[in-house]
Parts: C-alpha cells; sequence; structure tokens
C-alpha cells in the first residue's frame, strides 16, 4: 500500500505552488486533480505518470465526493505515491479532511502539504490586503456555496456585524443573497466590496463596487470567482501592482 499526499496546488499562478508540493508532483505515481488546480502543474509530473481528474462545478460533479474518497483509496493500494491535488489549500473548504479521514479509517498513510488560498492571495494579486492597520484587524473567511435562503443556515449570519473584512469563497452565483444578507444585519449599502475573477492568473479580472451595486457591476464577469466584503476594498486604487504585470 502506497501513501497519498493531499497537496494544495495554490491559488492558480504556478510559482505559488510550494517547493514541497513540486517535490512530490515530480515523484508521483498518479495525481488525482481538481479542476480548480492549475493545469499546467501536471507538466511537472515524470514520465508514465498517471492523471486522475475529479474536477467539480457549480451543478456539475464528474463523480460525488464518496466516489473520490474511494479513487483515492484504490489508487493508493496500486501505487507508491499518490498525490491528490486540490486547488488552493487541501483544508479550506477543499474536503480534504473528509478525504484525509476516510483513508485514516483505511489504514492508509497519508500527508497534508498546504497550499496557499485563494481567500489571501486573490485579494493580494487585486491590491486589496485582507488586514491592514486602522482598517481592519481580522478577517473571516467563509463559504459562499451555501444559499443565505435556506431554511437552515449553517452561516452566522449575525456574527458578521462587527467583522472588518469577508471573504466568501465559492459565492458568486449567491451574490444576491449575499449582499441582500449583509445589509439585512446592519452593513450599509455603500459599504465596499469586490469580485475578484481568477484570482492570481493571467485572466484575473476585478469588480469593485458596494453592496447595493455589486450584483449589477459584476454580472458579466467569469468565474471561478470570490467576494471580498469590507473598507480595506478602498486600498486598491493605491495598491493595484497586478494589472500590466501579469
Amino acid at each position: 500500500m502506497g501513501k497519498v499526499y493531499l497537496t494544495g496546488a495554490g491559488p492558480g499562478d504556478i510559482e505559488l505552488l510550494t517547493l514541497k508540493a513540486l517535490r512530490v508532483i515530480k515523484a508521483a505515481d498518479v495525481i488525482i486533480y481538481d479542476r480548480l488546480a492549475n493545469p499546467d502543474i501536471l507538466e511537472e509530473a515524470k514520465s508514465g505518470c498517471e492523471f486522475v481528474y475529479v474536477g467539480k462545478e457549480d451543478g456539475r460533479h464528474i463523480m460525488p465526493q464518496d466516489d473520490i474518497n474511494e479513487t483515492i483509496y484504490q489508487n493508493a493500494l496500486k501505487h507508491e505515491n499518490v498525490v491528490r491535488l486540490k486547488g488552493g489549500d487541501p483544508f479550506v473548504f477543499g474536503r480534504g479532511g473528509e478525504e484525509a479521514i476516510y483513508l485514516l479509517e483505511r489504514d492508509v498513510k497519508f500527508e497534508i502539504i498546504p497550499g496557499i488560498t485563494s481567500a489571501i492571495s486573490a485579494p493580494a494579486y487585486a491590491g486589496i490586503p485582507v488586514t491592514h492597520r486602522g482598517v481592519a484587524v481580522s478577517f473571516r473567511v467563509v463559504t459562499g456555496h451555501e444559499s443565505p435562503n435556506k431554511k437552515v443556515s449553517q452561516i452566522p449570519w449575525d456574527n458578521f456585524k462587527t467583522d472588518d473584512t469577508i471573504i466568501f469563497l465559492m459565492g458568486f452565483h449567491n451574490l444576491p443573497q449575499i449582499s441582500k444578507k449583509l445589509m439585512e444585519i446592519g452593513k450599509s449599502a455603500d459599504y465596499p466590496v469586490a469580485v475578484i475573477s481568477k484570482g492570481t492568473t493571467k485572466d484575473q479580472s476585478v469588480v469593485v463596487g458596494t453592496l447595493e451595486n455589486i450584483v449589477e457591476k459584476a454580472k458579466d464577469i467569469p468565474t471561478p470567482a470570490l467576494i471580498v466584503v469590507g473598507r480595506v476594498v478602498e486600498l486598491r486604487e493605491q495598491l493595484k501592482w497586478f494589472e500590466g504585470n501579469a
């Protein structure tokens, strides 16, 4: 039985891949990879490495998570070095914990290789620091995949009233509900919001607006996209270093 490396691929820019991740990718016998992992990373694999795509898109999954778990396990039975390559970081809404527990229950050795999450790197490439002295001393990262209109929500919206910076991942399709919910809990209609599409890549684009108008302003932006809410968004005009450098 082999070993599984639950590996973060980073946010998109291949140069943000960690040295440790690159090392295990070069040694991998099989790479089981997500949609959000930069496909150029696969070119670093050795000759003869197998590739298994298990990407998920909103409303369209190649295979359900239970089957992904089993696919990882079955490959561990056949191969010495198995890399499970996940966009961003395995433990930031990446289902990495579930996959690790599945392997643990079957006595499969595994290692977690963290990756740079888009929650901080995409805003950084957009010129938006998630914290800034005198503006924001904290930030919250939230799954935006769950609709705020669910009868029973796991998202503690009332806790967001005093948050400095809020980053929603996988939430673009729920942007109208997110904006509405934040205004309902007391955020002002003119509160700053940015939507960052394909962050850290040459195709990155950024739309800045307010809770009141961001839905209309960002309606044509391509996915994947994340949402940043907070006064730190106002720093973008000074700090947007990436435009023209991609």
